[in-house]
């Protein structure tokens, strides 16, 4: 009995021992099992791809800063490109940004039309497309952009009021989109409330400085007596100024854009031809798109507009302008 006592003590000591090394190895693999499931919290690195018609307008420029401050904010990859004001290259890059499985396009659309069977492929990919500084067909998520009515309101009202309600005026127009399309809505609406003021001339500057000034050259060839002159944005503003400059005629007329463009801040502080400009904010616009962006990736519904107020700068405001 005492052997058989002993071998039973032994045995229970054996099992107790077996026990413990399973219950330590349990441990050390659930410890080990917590270490390797780590790296599979990690986020996917959010991926925006931003195209714009033309990095030579400063307005574009400001909104790839903006780019830069999102990538910044949001640890976001961000992939800016120009459409060097081409449809078929736009449509490209968007066409590019699906391949490359963007989260989210950034549209600054150069034609609204045109660009619309390239925004459908990117929705048909389910990817969100938000419009920035003017709205797109095609099916677009949602669209951030300046009060353009607002900012063609605001330099007619300045014009008629400087003009004193009567006098000749030419309209520098641009691309076809509802950016400049709104401006255009705005300027006109407001210069209905003055039958005195007369537009003895409006053609297409293409939204750039060298188009506008070979357009105004023309002008000014057949038009004698000019009192002011609204350009769609600023580039155009800036070649009617230097066309004026150029035939003699710098302190004819006056001169107001749209965009608050430090080329613009420039000629308001020479105090010459160029009077005004509606002031609009391209960084912030970029902000608040991929803001809206994020919202819908999260499948939370949003406003289809939003719209960013403009501030009239004029010779008199400038110094206290922001700027971009």
């Amino acid at each position: 009995m005492k052997n058989n006592k002993s071998l039973m003590i032994i045995l229970s000591a054996f099992l107790l021992i077996l026990l413990s090394a399973c219950s330590s190895n349990n441990n050390t693999a659930s410890n080990n099992s917590g270490k390797d499931a780590e790296p599979a919290k990690t986020e996917k690195k959010l991926k925006i791809g931003l195209t714009v018609p033309s990095l030579s307008n400063p307005f574009f420029v400001a909104m790839s800063k903006g780019a830069e401050e999102v990538a910044t904010k949001y640890n976001a990859e961000v992939i800016t490109v120009s459409a060097d004001q081409d449809l078929a290259k736009q449509t490209a890059q968007i066409e590019d940004f699906i391949t490359k499985k963007v989260d989210l396009i950034l549209l600054s659309p150069f034609d609204s039309k045109g660009i619309a069977a390239a925004v459908q492929q990117a929705k048909t990919a389910g990817i969100p497309v938000i419009c920035v500084d003017g709205s797109a067909e095609g099916g677009i998520d949602s669209v951030v952009m300046s009060d353009n009515v607002m900012a063609g309101t605001l330099a007619a009202q300045y014009l008629a009021d400087r003009l004193g309600g009567k006098g000749n005026i030419v309209v520098i127009d641009g691309p076809p989109v509802s950016a400049v399309t709104d401006r255009i809505k705005g300027f006109e609406e407001g210069i209905k409330a003055f039958p005195d003021i007369k537009v003895i001339a409006k053609q297409n500057g293409e939204g750039n400085r060298e188009k506008a000034l070979s357009v105004m050259e023309n002008i000014l060839q057949a038009n004698k007596n000019i009192d002011a002159v609204f350009a769609i944005n600023d580039p155009e503003g800036v070649g009617v100024k230097i066309a004026a400059e150029q035939a003699g005629r710098g302190e004819e007329f006056f001169i107001v854009g749209v965009d608050g463009a430090p080329e613009a801040v420039e000629a308001l502080k020479e105090k010459k031809a160029f009077a005004a400009t509606s002031a609009q904010f391209p960084n912030e616009m970029v902000l608040k798109a991929v803001e809206i962006g994020l919202k819908i990736l999260d499948g939370e519904k949003v406003e289809q507009q939003i719209l960013i107020p403009v501030e009239l700068v004029t010779q008199d405001n400038v110094d206290s302008y922001r700027g971009w």
